[in-house]
């Protein structure tokens, strides 16, 4: 598997606001916001150079946790087929979607038609989940779900294969002779795997083509990315692996409201050298998520972030 962007060089891309509004990071605008505005949001990343879009995954929240993490949790799929229409170049990656909810081969319908829609620009991002009634309403094994992750995974990889008669055969899965079309339009679809336990570290040094951090902080990801290379070799897996990190909310600029203690602000060079020290850790991709007060900050800030920081990732 070929890496999905190029090494050496620094990616931003961003997790999208209004398709999940938990209540640790969304903003209040968000909860009036359209799809125009996602659209007009998409549009500007695109036009901006990120990477990549990502949208979350959950099926149902439980009324005990609806309070922190809201119900508002657009598809995934569905939210990214959209937003296909209305961009052109950035990727489109599901971070995380929950593929252990699902069916194997319903889960590869849904993402190989994004991938024939889109033009070949998806990344699956998958992740365990941790919501335990979702699994339990849904007939899913919350306590067994780390290992029907990993077969849901390997059963994808056979799934979103070339072939249109896929062939996969496992303790919880078994398919062959059922054709699947259309095929993605990337002969191996990549996947990333979200999360930061000993177990997710694991799952993505030996069945990742990415590693998508959950917030761990600055100076956890040195011993992280130190242990997913250390379990590749012992694997005997030498295809490269792409490293990502969550950054800190960011403002470009003096914002001149409060912004939160949390919030990176500044000048154009100063971000970008704040954002190079990942970089420097070993990391491939950095996620940004910037503070605003509406649709119109948040595409100023997008804008401004491509045009002033983005020059000056890879100096």
């Amino acid at each position: 598997m070929g890496r999905v962007f190029p090494e050496g060089r620094l990616v931003y891309g961003m997790q999208l606001p209004i398709q999940s509004q938990s209540s640790i990071y969304a903003e209040s605008w968000e909860a009036t916001a359209t799809a125009a505005d996602l659209a007009e949001i998409a549009g500007a990343a695109d036009r901006a150079g990120f990477g990549y879009l990502a949208s979350c995954d959950h099926v149902a929240i439980p009324r005990r946790l609806a309070q922190a993490m809201s119900t508002v949790w657009y598809d995934p799929v569905a939210t990214l087929s959209f937003l296909a229409a209305v961009t052109e170049r950035v990727r489109l990656l599901s971070h995380v979607a929950i593929v252990g909810l699902r069916h194997p081969l319903i889960s590869a319908k849904q993402y190989a038609t994004l991938d024939r829609l889109s033009g070949g620009r998806l990344i699956l991002g998958v992740g365990a989940g941790h919501v335990q009634e979702e699994f339990e309403v849904l007939g899913v094994d919350f306590a067994r779900r780390g290992p029907v992750l990993d077969e849901t995974v390997d059963a994808l990889r056979a799934a979103l294969g070339e072939e249109e008669f896929p062939e996969f055969e496992g303790a919880l899965f078994r398919f062959r002779d059922l054709g699947q079309l259309p095929r993605p339009v990337q002969s191996r679809v990549p996947v990333w795997v979200g999360g930061s336990s000993p177990a997710a570290v694991r799952r993505a040094a030996v069945r990742g083509d990415g590693w998508l951090p959950q917030g761990d902080p600055r100076d956890r990801l040195p011993g992280q990315i130190a242990r997913i290379r250390e379990l590749r070799e012992a694997a005997g897996i030498t295809d490269p692996i792409e490293i990502g990190a969550i950054t800190e909310p960011l403002y470009v600029g003096e914002p001149g409201w409060d912004t939160g203690r949390r919030t990176r602000t500044g000048k154009p060079e100063a971000l970008a050298a704040a954002l190079r020290e990942y970089a420097e850790l070993g990391v491939d991709q950095v996620q940004v998520r910037f503070r605003c007060r509406d649709r119109a900050e948040l595409v100023d800030q997008i804008t401004a972030f491509g045009a002033e920081v983005a020059p000056h990732l890879n100096d």
